[in-house]
């Protein structure tokens, strides 16, 4: 199973992020919050426009925060593996691309990660006018090729990157075809709690929100800000 960049629409997405008041999952066995997070205050809303470089970027930096309002992940970035894919997120973060945006996908069983860098929250945005970038640092075709505290490109095939990520928060094997870029350093912990939570999708037919091993985190995860050094 890949990390497509799932399709929905924004409306759909702006409805079910905003509508999280809900007080139950239908038939609720588990915590609805991690504790320590707070309400969070994003709109999902359409990508910005930002200048996309088309070089490696000098004097890339080595490391990435990202601020949630459940608490702070700090990723070490490989900058010698994946020079490319750094400059081009670094220029995101820039322009403060990602703030105030939310963790759309949350996944539970047999791939386990947490999916973010969509300002819609669909998971089909990206940097409004960027075609998509090539892949790099792509890992070997082998059980477990991406382990804990990886974090990622996500992709809807070759050369199709944009602002999408996942952070990886227990050992999972994929086709090699997304490129790795950092490793989580701090915020393990708050990720596998995020997991615990679980995740949940909306049901058609009632319109009630149900567990499910792919869908939105329970625990609206939002991004607060991201910088870069």
């Amino acid at each position: 199973m890949g990390i497509n960049m799932k399709k929905l629409s924004l409306t759909v997405a702006v409805a079910i992020l905003s509508m999280f008041s809900i007080t139950s999952i239908h038939a609720a066995e588990k915590p609805m919050t991690v504790p320590g997070c707070k309400a969070p205050t994003a709109k999902a809303h359409n990508p910005a426009t930002v200048k996309e470089p088309m070089a490696i970027t000098k004097n890339l930096p080595k490391t990435m925060t990202i601020e949630t309002n459940c608490g702070v992940i700090v990723i070490s970035l490989l900058a010698n593996k994946a020079p490319f894919t750094i400059s081009k997120l670094s220029a995101l973060v820039k322009a403060k691309y990602f703030d105030a945006s939310f963790c759309h996908r949350l996944t539970t069983d047999g791939l386990f990660v947490l999916q973010c860098g969509d300002p819609t929250a669909s998971g089909s945005g990206n940097p409004t006018g960027w075609k998509g970038f090539r892949d790099e640092n792509l890992p070997a075709n082998t059980p477990n090729n991406y382990p804990t505290g990886t974090v990622a490109m996500a992709n809807s095939g070759p050369g199709t990157n944009g602002s999408q990520f996942f952070l990886i928060y227990a050992d999972t094997t994929l086709g090699p075809n997304y490129s790795i870029w950092g490793k989580v350093t701090k915020g393990l912990d708050l990720l596998k709690k995020i997991a615990e939570v679980g995740a949940y999708k909306i049901n058609p037919s009632d319109n009630k929100p149900y567990y499910a091993t792919d869908g939105y985190p329970i625990q609206t995860v939002e991004i607060k800000k991201i910088t870069v050094k």
